[in-house]
């Protein structure tokens, strides 16, 4: 079984930037999509971004279009979220999972951004 362990969260004025890294073990890691989802206070757990096996092809939620980047190093088996632009409603608990996910999370990294 794949564990993950976020990191790179952190407390960002609004407009600053933060880089999150997923590492994995586990060897299916690397030839699986993998996604970034977030949890908000009170709210569900939403898709944000994710991306292919070979890591060509992304795709990302509306409200982060433009200001997030996914990317992956597969020599290292990581995942990560280059976050710019940041906004308050960006503030949540970011996790990376399979995409589709599976029942297994990891802890999350909290990403805080004050307005």
């Amino acid at each position: 079984q794949v564990q993950v362990a976020e990191s790179g969260g952190g407390l960002v004025q609004a407009g600053g930037s933060l880089r999150l890294s997923c590492a994995a073990s586990g060897s299916t890691f690397r030839f699986s999509t993998i996604g970034w989802y977030r949890q908000s206070a009170g709210k569900e757990r939403l898709l944000v971004a994710r991306i292919s096996v070979g890591g060509r092809s992304t795709d990302y939620a509306n409200s982060v279009k433009g200001r997030f980047t996914i990317s992956r190093d597969n020599a290292k088996n990581t995942v990560y979220l280059q976050m710019n632009s940041l906004i308050s409603e960006d503030t949540a608990v970011y996790f990376c999972n399979y995409f589709p996910a599976s029942p297994s999370w990891g802890q999350g990294t909290q990403v805080t951004v004050s307005s």
